[in-house]
């Protein structure tokens, strides 16, 4: 299975309805986490992701992909993923 990614159409978004389907519990920061009002989108951790595709289905702006299919333009995104999860 394929590790998910969120890119650009989150940003500024956070809409969460992926957040509240998501079985392994990945995608952070949750409304209820202090990060959430600061963070500029969610990110799915891609280490966490059972690549299940649940998110996508309910991602309301389509910014959820599969990494293999990550448009040319949101690349980056897989990385900046990664990274919001990485231990300093």
């Amino acid at each position: 299975m394929s590790t998910y990614v969120i890119t650009e159409p989150c940003i500024g978004t956070k809409d969460a309805a992926c957040v509240a389907v998501c079985p392994a519990d990945c995608i952070h920061p949750r409304r209820d986490e202090a990060e959430c009002e600061k963070a500029e989108q969610l990110y799915i951790n891609p280490s966490e992701c059972i690549g299940c595709g649940l998110c996508v289905v309910e991602c309301p702006v389509k910014a959820i992909f599969a990494e293999d299919d990550v448009p040319a333009e949101w690349r980056h995104y897989i990385g900046k993923n990664a990274a919001h999860f990485a231990v300093a």
